[in-house]
């Protein structure tokens, strides 16, 4: 099937609907949702978007420019994630636990809207690494529309980028606890660091990357095209002074490079032993 005949399929589902709110992060993927249903919808769709320590600020307020932008609803809520039951521990089913009562939140909250349905962006690419979250939104009932039109990320990105959706190159985003090891405790101080490690490196000009925390050690991961960026000098010694300043007592750089989900890892090593 044609990304256009994908795309015309999403349009379909979203309209059998007749009314959607959208679980809205800002992201590529919930950004195009969004713009689909209000094609397929006009009116009838809503972006609720959670606020929590999960979230940088500066996400949230990319995701309000582009409804505004959109000319759709939203509605911000307020989530204290670390305080539900067994997520500060981090265990590896911290995702599951986490969407379970976020989504159970946010299922509420479409209710009283008046909205029957609820839907999410993940995509086929997000079937392929462990996500747990994804067993929560099954048994939540939550409609993946993108996963059932059979898009995939490079093929949202390219339907963006058609679309003029200012979203079309913009960098993965995961949840700020994606940052910690699986065991190690996650605390509201912990994931402000790591906010702010990563603005930093964003301001200094690159894109795609990740700060993983382990401990008093920072480990850098950016894409293989922007590690070149490390041999000025002056660069370098700012990132270390910088990183330093927050708490960090060693700055390191993954030879690696970046990858998705590349704490999960971890678990495969524990699975094989």
């Amino acid at each position: 099937m044609s990304m256009e005949e994908k795309y015309k399929k999403l349009l379909a589902a979203l309209r059998n609907t007749n009314g959607l709110a959208v679980a809205f992060s800002g992201g590529v993927d919930s950004s195009f949702l969004l713009y689909a249903a209000r094609e397929a919808l006009g009116d009838r769709c809503a972006a609720l978007t959670l606020r929590s320590v999960f979230v940088p600020p500066r996400e949230l307020t990319e995701a309000e420019a582009f409804c505004q932008k959109l000319g759709v609803r939203q509605e911000f809520l307020d989530a204290d994630v670390l305080r539900v039951p067994g997520v500060a521990e981090n265990p590896p089913e911290r995702c599951y636990l986490c969407k379970k009562s976020l989504f159970t939140l946010l299922c509420q909250r479409a209710g009283a809207l008046g909205f029957s349905a609820l839907a999410e962006g993940s995509n086929t690419d997000d079937i392929g690494d462990y996500r747990p979250g994804l067993r929560a939104v099954r048994e939540l009932g939550v409609l993946s529309p993108l996963l059932e039109a059979g898009l995939s990320k490079a093929e949202i990105r390219e339907l963006s980028r058609r679309f003029g959706l200012p979203t079309a190159d913009k960098p993965a985003f995961a949840c700020l606890a994606s940052r910690f090891p699986y065991g190690d405790r996650l605390t509201a101080e912990g994931l402000r660091r790591v906010d702010r490690a990563e603005q930093l490196l964003l301001e200094n000009g690159f894109h795609q990357f990740r700060v993983r925390s382990h401990g008093d050690l920072a480990r850098i991961e950016l894409l293989p095209e922007e590690m070149k960026l490390l041999t000025d000098e002056a660069l370098r010694k700012t990132l270390d002074k910088e990183l330093k300043k927050l708490g960090f007592l060693y700055v390191t750089l993954d030879l690696g490079g970046y990858r998705a989900g590349s704490l999960n890892a971890a678990l495969k090593h524990t699975t094989e032993k």
